[in-house]
């Protein structure tokens, strides 16, 4: 999404640690206790069950496909990956694509973003990585569980706009916490000072 700069919550050692440990021997940044976690999971996961189980309403034939491709993507349903993706050496930067950042243990969608280049998109900062650090260490601060992996929709259109386009209304559906658009709903306890 944007390029704004957000105040680091960690240190530049931290940060270097981060980078060298994969995330594994870092406090947790926030103060969420467990049943706090919990229920925040539990708000997030019973909405968008009721996303999942909502049938699309308009259908105008079994043969025609679906026009609205936000309505047709599943991100549950598509090929999981490691969140450190971007770490591996690729032949080529990949393609316009639609991504899912995604917890599999609770089956929460995290995150909803779009690229120009799969195989690229997480190089050097993305604001989401942080998000994604801090909630990993405060289920390794409580002893839960979780699964982080991202998935891609490789068919997003080329153009910027129709591109964004999806992605916004991916954003408004599923109303992934991550995304600025949705911490009103769900808070922002991954995120930090967003003053």
């Amino acid at each position: 999404m944007g390029t704004q700069n957000q105040v680091s919550l960690l240190s530049d050692e931290s940060q270097r640690a981060v980078s060298q440990s994969r995330f594994q021997n870092l406090p947790p940044q926030t103060d969420l206790g467990k049943q706090e976690l919990s229920d925040w999971k539990c708000k997030v996961a019973t909405f968008q069950m009721s996303v999942k189980t909502t049938p699309i309403m308009e259908q105008v034939s079994l043969f025609e496909p679906i026009l609205d491709p936000a309505e047709a993507i599943d991100p549950f349903s598509l090929p999981q990956q490691n969140t450190e993706f971007w770490r591996w050496q690729f032949s080529d930067v990949g393609v316009a694509a639609l991504y899912f950042v995604i917890d599999y243990q609770s089956e929460l969608l995290l995150y909803v973003g779009e690229t120009v280049k799969s195989n690229q998109r997480w190089k050097g900062e993305h604001d989401c990585k942080r998000y994604l650090m801090n909630y990993r260490q405060a289920h390794y601060h409580h002893g839960l569980e979780s699964q982080l992996g991202i998935a891609f929709w490789r068919h997003a259109p080329a153009e910027r706009r129709p591109r964004q386009k999806i992605e916004s209304a991916l954003i408004y559906k599923w109303r992934s916490p991550f995304n600025k658009e949705n911490w009103t709903f769900w808070g922002t306890p991954f995120i930090g000072d967003v003053s």
